[in-house]
């Protein structure tokens, strides 16, 4: 496949991404959202295109993020969240070739974006866990939304025309 349509795919699952990023289901108070299926796009750059792309549209959603209102407390909260964190979600294409690879890339993805943020959290937001230890606080915190998110999105994928479609992309992306 040609590097233009490999970047015009990747640039379209970066722009649906960021469009559905903008619906929130539910907005928690220090940043983070429950969306409709935003993380799923730039997992599916990753699975179609393998991780660079995956990865690369990712950053690209954390830095498109960023002039949409991003929490940032500090620079280095700012690349877990925004930079690693979204681009945690390419490790999808790493599992491109394998058996239900859709779907171990999506959790794998998933919870490599859960673990920057968690670290973002225990590290810079501390402050806001009160009784709690910072660490569950994060934990608890941060699955809120994304476990939701998750959990929804893997049932849609679930649903036999939405595989079929996906199915058929993978088949196109891949004839070259």
């Amino acid at each position: 496949m040609s590097k233009t349509k490999m970047l015009t795919i990747a640039s379209f699952c970066t722009a649906m991404a960021f469009v559905l990023n903008q619906i929130s289901v539910y907005r928690m108070p220090m940043g983070g959202s429950i969306t409709p299926f935003s993380m799923l796009f730039i997992v599916l750059a990753g699975y179609l295109l393998g991780p660079l792309y995956g990865v690369l549209s990712g950053v690209a959603l954390g830095l498109l993020d960023t002039i949409t209102g991003a929490y940032i407390v500090h620079p280095l909260q700012y690349i877990l969240d925004y930079i690693l964190g979204f681009g945690a979600l390419g490790l999808s294409g790493f599992f491109r070739k394998m058996k239900f690879g859709l779907y171990i890339g999506y959790v794998v993805g998933v919870l490599g974006r859960f673990i920057m943020v968690f670290l973002s959290g225990y590290f810079f937001f501390y402050m806001f866990a009160g009784d709690y230890h910072p660490a569950l606080f994060s934990f608890l915190y941060n699955i809120t939304y994304i476990g939701p998110e998750m959990i929804i999105t893997l049932i849609v994928i679930s649903i036999p025309a939405v595989r079929i479609a996906i199915d058929r992309m993978k088949m196109e992306t891949s004839k070259g």
